[in-house]
């Protein structure tokens, strides 16, 4: 095993001592869905020293188009997405540490995932993550790597904390409430793009080679064969509350939503405590419900009109509805 890195040592750029830098970084990928697992995997194959991922949800049918690290067995087994991918990242390369938790990320959860961490990658579908992840990361002066994707569309931008504008400063020219997963779908394609310009990024501060990170927001469509690359600079403001002089960290400060819904799912999250203890919510939930699945992570159950997936950190998909009041109603009605 001792060639397993020789075609990426050769790379001058990298060589030797970028590899050997490599063993001794800590990345956080925050969302284990295609972003993530396209990412995970060449980090991983690429030999960095430990990874930690993080996901809420759990395997499904449809993420098997483009989220490639899971199996069919995955989706029917309802394994959550940080456990499938833990497993098949082991399998690909032992010499990496892989830590996954099965964990929503708001405010309370990743301050405490940061310690010791080198690099955030983003591989979230909501601005809200994203905006937390750049706060905590403004707040502990972690670079992060920006990636979104829909349609055939793609966007990634290289944060530097006190050198670069923040999420924050650019979050009134980027796209926002346009179209979603949901609506335009999403090809594999312009997906694999943009978790590789993420990944090269992260290479670059990896290895230390930050004279040749990109300086400038990239955008693109694979379809259309479009491209562009905005220069950003300018746009740094010392009185952005997150990385400005005086900053308050808004997004840490402001509480969690609890009812989300959720992009390309017919469904609401909602984020509790009545659902942690799995095994006495079966127990009352048996004899007027049908026990869809269950595992370590999650408990699953059906109604005529619902599906619901209960899981060990007190989260809950509500499936079959975007109703927010409905969801509320049904909530309640199953969890008090």
């Amino acid at each position: 095993m001792t060639d397993r890195y020789s075609r990426q040592t050769r790379f001058r750029p990298i060589g030797q001592a970028g590899q050997d830098e490599l063993t001794k970084k800590h990345v956080l990928l925050i969302g284990m869905g295609a972003l993530g697992t396209a990412s995970a995997e060449q980090l991983v194959r690429a030999g960095i020293g430990k990874l930690t991922i993080v996901d809420r949800d759990y395997v499904e049918w449809s993420n098997l188009q483009r989220q490639h690290l899971y199996t069919e067995d995955d989706a029917a087994q309802h394994v959550p997405k940080a456990i499938a991918a833990e497993r098949r990242l082991n399998a690909i390369n032992q010499e990496v540490e892989i830590i996954a938790h099965v964990t929503d990320v708001t405010r309370y959860e990743l301050p405490q995932l940061i310690p010791g961490v080198d690099l955030i990658l983003d591989a979230t579908d909501h601005f809200d993550i994203r905006m937390l992840i750049n706060d905590v990361a403004a707040q502990h002066k972690i670079p992060w790597i920006y990636g979104g994707c829909v349609g055939s569309y793609g966007m990634t931008y290289t944060v530097l904390p006190d050198e670069t504008p923040c999420l924050h400063c650019l979050l009134e020219h980027l796209p926002r409430g346009q179209a979603t997963c949901e609506t335009a779908g999403v090809i594999g394609p312009a997906i694999q793009l943009v978790a590789a310009y993420q990944v090269a990024e992260a290479l670059k501060l990896l290895v230390g080679a930050t004279d040749a990170l990109r300086q400038e927001l990239l955008a693109f469509d694979v379809w259309t064969n479009e491209q562009s690359r905005i220069n950003v600079a300018s746009l740094k403001k010392a009185s952005c509350p997150s990385c400005g002089e005086n900053r308050t960290y808004p997004y840490l400060t402001h509480m969690p939503v609890q009812f989300t819904t959720l992009c390309g799912r017919d469904a609401v999250q909602v984020r509790g405590d009545e659902a942690r203890d799995l095994e006495r919510l079966e127990q009352n939930l048996s004899p007027v419900v049908s026990i869809v699945a269950k595992n370590p992570y999650l408990l699953s159950f059906k109604t005529e009109t619902h599906r619901f997936v209960a899981f060990r950190d007190g989260r809950v998909l509500i499936h079959g509805e975007q109703e927010l009041v409905r969801a509320k109603q049904l909530y309640h009605a199953f969890f008090g």
